[in-house]
C-alpha cells in the first residue's frame, strides 16, 4: 500500500453503520504508523459521510492531524469522503459470512474484514481482538483462498474457522464498540456538506442523461447511414469471436488462444493450464489437429480448425492483446515515474484472466485495494488529483508483483 495516504472506510457495527478515516501503514522517519480517525483512546465513526465532511473541516484535536496527507483530507469535498466499495468492512456480518459456501468472493470479503479488525485491534491496543487472532490460528488459511477449502478436509477448516467466529466473535464486536465514539458535530456544517453530496449527485444524474442522449444520437446516425456505406468484413479472428494471444514472458516469446464466454475468459487449455507454442505457425498447425482443450467446446473453434487444416490460417495479434512482463517490476520497485500504466494495465488483465480461467482469486486478493500491492497499482491505473504520489521504497510491492508474474508463467504449458 502507497504510504502517505488516508482512506475513507465504513465499519458495520452494533452501534451502526458507521464511517471513518484510516491511515495505512506510513513511513516517519525510522518509525512506522498506523492510524484511525480517533483522539487518545476513542475510534472516531460518524452516521453519514456528511458529518465526517463537517467534523475534518473543524476538527484540530485528532490522531490524525499530523500525518502528511491531513491538509489533503481536510480539503476534499464530501463527496470526495464517501467509501470506495473496497473500503467496506461489515464486522456484525461476519458471522453470516462463515456460515456461507466458501467461494471466492465469500472468503475474500471475509479475509479483508478480518484484516481490518486485526488493523483496529493494533491500532486500539485492544487485548480481545488480539487473543482472538492468537487463539484462533485456523484464521491464517483464509489467505491460501480458495482451493485450501476444497473436499472434504477443506471443509472441516472452513467449519472450523466458522466455529471460531461464533464462539469469540461477539466479544470482539464488545471491544470494538467499546472504543467508537460519535462525535457531536456542528449543524451547519453539516448542511454545508450534505448540500455538496446532493449537488453530486445531481451532477451524475445529469451526466447519466447527457450520455444517453449521445448514444441514442449516434444510434440514429449509423441507422441512417447504413445503407450507404460498406461495413467492409470483419477479420476472421473477429468473426468467431477468439483472439490470438502474444506474451513476452521472462523466458521467451508464447502465442495462445483466449475468448470470453459469458464474460469469463477461456484459453486454449485444460483444468487451468494455458498451452502456449514459441510460434504462429506452431500455434496454426497445432490447430489443425484434433486435441482435447477448453476452446473445442467453442462453437466458432471448428472455423478455426477449418482453416488451419486447410493451410490458410494466419495467426494475427492485435497491439491489445501483446503483453510484455519483463521489467514491470523493476519499474514498480523504482517509482510510479517510471511504470509503463498502459503495459501494467495490459499484464493486470491476463493475469486476472488467467487466474479466474483457473478458478483462483489470488490475483484479485493481491490487488485488492487493502493490499500494499494494489493500493500502489490502483494509483497508478485509476488516478485521482486528490491522492497523494506514493512514497518509496516500493520493494515489498515489487515483490508482490513478481510473485504474481511466477504464478502466471506456472501456469503456462509449452505446446
Amino acid at each position: 500500500m502507497a504510504s502517505g495516504d488516508i482512506v475513507p472506510i465504513a465499519l458495520g457495527l452494533t452501534k451502526g453503520d458507521l464511517v471513518t478515516l484510516w491511515a495505512p501503514r506510513w513511513r516517519d522517519g525510522d518509525d512506522e504508523w498506523q492510524a484511525f480517525l480517533g483522539f487518545e483512546e476513542d475510534l472516531y465513526g460518524f452516521d453519514s459521510v456528511a458529518e465526517l465532511a463537517a467534523f475534518i473541516r473543524s476538527s484540530s484535536e485528532n490522531d490524525l492531524v499530523d500525518h502528511p496527507a491531513w491538509k489533503i483530507i481536510a480539503g476534499l469535498s464530501a463527496a470526495e469522503l464517501e467509501p470506495e466499495e473496497q473500503f467496506v468492512f461489515d464486522l456484525v456480518g461476519v458471522p453470516e459470512l462463515a456460515a456461507d459456501d466458501p467461494d471466492p468472493e465469500i472468503i475474500s470479503e471475509l479475509e479483508e474484514t478480518l484484516d481490518m479488525v486485526r488493523n483496529i485491534g493494533e491500532v486500539c491496543d485492544l487485548d480481545v481482538v488480539t487473543k482472538f487472532f492468537g487463539s484462533h490460528p485456523v484464521l491464517g488459511a483464509l489467505p491460501s483462498g480458495v482451493g485450501v477449502f476444497a473436499g472434504k478436509e477443506g471443509q472441516e477448516l472452513w467449519d472450523q474457522i466458522g466455529s471460531a467466529i461464533n464462539k469469540d466473535w461477539d466479544a470482539v464486536l464488545d471491544a470494538i464498540d467499546s472504543v467508537v465514539e460519535i462525535p457531536d458535530v456542528d449543524a451547519d456544517a453539516v448542511a454545508v456538506a450534505e448540500a455538496e453530496l446532493l449537488a453530486a449527485e445531481e451532477n451524475v444524474v445529469d451526466a447519466e442523461d447527457a450520455a444517453d442522449g449521445d448514444e441514442d444520437n449516434e444510434f440514429e446516425t449509423v441507422d441512417l447511414t447504413k445503407g450507404d456505406e460498406d461495413e467492409g468484413d470483419p477479420s476472421f479472428w473477429h468473426s468467431v469471436g477468439i483472439d490470438p494471444v502474444k506474451i513476452i514472458t521472462s523466458d521467451g516469446t508464447w502465442f495462445t488462444l483466449r475468448c470470453y464466454v459469458d464474460d469469463e475468459p477461456l484459453f486454449l487449455g485444460t483444468e487451468g493450464s494455458i498451452t502456449v507454442f514459441g510460434s504462429e505457425r506452431a500455434l496454426a498447425r497445432y490447430l489443425a489437429d484434433d486435441h482435447e482443450h477448453d476452446l473445442a467446446r467453442v462453437s466458432t473453434y471448428g472455423e478455426i480448425q477449418s482453416a488451419a487444416v486447410d493451410g490458410g490460417l494466419e495467426v494475427e495479434v492485435d497491439e491489445e492483446n501483446v503483453y510484455v512482463l519483463p521489467g514491470i517490476a523493476e519499474d514498480l520497485a523504482a517509482g510510479p515515474k517510471s511504470v509503463d500504466t498502459d503495459q501494467l494495465d495490459l499484464a493486470v488483465e491476463l493475469f486476472t484472466d488467467a487466474a479466474d480461467y483457473a478458478d483462483d482469486d489470488a490475483v484479485e486478493r493481491a490487488l485488492a485495494g487493502s493490499n500494499p500491492l494494489g493500493w500502489y497499482v490502483s494509483y497508478l491505473l485509476n488516478p485521482d488529483p486528490s491522492r497523494m504520489a506514493p512514497n518509496p521504497p516500493f520493494a515489498a510491492e515489487a515483490e508482490a508483483w513478481r510473485a504474481l508474474e511466477v504464478a502466471f508463467e506456472g501456469r503456462l504449458t509449452k505446446g
